[in-house]
C-alpha cells in the first residue's frame, strides 16, 4: 500500500512501484481488490448490537438495557441481577469479548467504526480474512485484560482495544516493510495514545492492552506466516495469556 492524495491505495492504482509485493503475498495470497468481508461484518455486528440495545429499551448512550448489563466488562459489583453478583470475578468470562461490541452512544460507535473501516480494511487485505479476524478477537480480549488490570470495577465497553490491536499489527507490518504509509501508522498510534491519556473516562488499560496484544500476535504471524496451525496456536495463546492476566487480577473480587 502507498500513500495517495485520497488515502492509502494499492500499487495497481497508485501508479507507484512497490518493492515488498513478494513479501506481502507470502503473508496472504488474497488480491487487493477483494471485498473486506470480515471488516464490514464486524462493523455490521457492532451496529446491530447497538440497535438491539435501543430496541431493548436502552438509552441513547447504550446503557440501561439487559444487553449492556450482561455484556459490559467489570470484575464485580457494578450490576446485580436477581440479587446474584455479576462480573468476570463470578465466572462471567464472556464479558471479555462481548464488551468489545458495546458502545456508549452513536458518537462512540461512529468513531470506532470509522477507525475499524480504515485500519481493518488495510490489515485484512494484507494478512487475509481469518488471520485478521483472529487478531481482532485476540486484541479485543487483550484489551479487556488491560482494562480489568487498571480499572477492575469500572464498567468498560467499546471496540477500541481491538482497533488498537489492528493499529499495532499495522505498525509491525510497516516497520518490517510489508506496507508503506509514510509513517502514518506510527503517528496515528501516538495521536490516539495522547488522546487516551489526556481525556478523562477513556480506558487506558483497554487501549494499551489491545495495542500490546496486536503487536505481539502480528510478530508471531509474520515469523510463521506459512503455517496456519501456528497462526491459530499463537492467536489462542494471546487469548489464553489475556484470560490468565484477568483471572489473576479479578480473583480477589470473587
Amino acid at each position: 500500500m502507498t500513500p495517495a492524495p485520497v488515502g492509502l491505495r494499492c500499487p495497481e492504482h497508485s501508479g507507484k512501484p512497490q518493492g515488498v509485493q513478494k513479501v506481502t503475498r507470502a503473508v496472504s495470497s488474497v488480491g487487493a481488490r477483494r471485498v473486506n468481508a470480515v471488516t464490514l461484518g464486524l462493523i455490521g455486528l457492532n451496529v446491530a448490537v447497538y440497535l438491539a440495545e435501543l430496541a431493548a429499551g436502552g438509552q441513547v448512550n447504550g446503557t440501561g438495557n439487559w444487553i449492556y448489563e450482561h455484556g459490559a466488562l467489570f470484575a464485580s459489583g457494578v450490576f446485580h441481577f436477581g440479587g446474584a453478583p455479576m462480573g468476570v470475578a463470578h465466572g462471567e468470562w464472556w464479558r471479555m469479548l462481548t464488551a468489545a461490541f458495546l458502545h456508549y452512544g452513536p458518537l462512540h460507535l461512529g468513531m470506532n467504526m470509522y477507525g475499524l473501516y480504515i485500519a481493518g480494511s488495510l490489515l485484512e487485505q494484507v494478512i487475509g480474512r481469518w488471520r485478521f479476524l483472529g487478531l481482532y478477537v485476540a486484541a479485543g480480549i487483550a484489551g479487556s485484560a488491560g482494562a480489568l488490570w487498571l480499572e477492575p470495577n469500572g464498567a468498560t465497553a467499546g471496540a477500541s482495544g481491538a482497533i488498537f490491536g489492528v493499529f499495532g499489527a499495522l505498525f509491525v507490518l510497516e516497520r518490517r516493510r510489508h506496507i508503506s504509509t509514510g509513517g502514518q501508522i506510527a503517528a496515528l498510534i501516538v495521536l490516539n495514545l495522547v488522546f487516551t491519556f489526556a481525556v478523562p473516562g477513556i480506558s487506558i488499560g483497554g487501549h494499551v492492552g489491545g495495542l500490546i496484544g496486536g503487536v505481539a500476535l502480528m510478530l508471531v504471524l509474520l515469523q510463521f506466516r506459512r503455517s496456519a496451525a501456528i497462526s491459530i496456536a499463537a492467536t489462542l495463546g494471546v487469548i489464553a495469556i489475556a484470560v490468565v492476566i484477568a483471572y489473576v487480577k479479578t480473583r480477589a473480587y470473587a
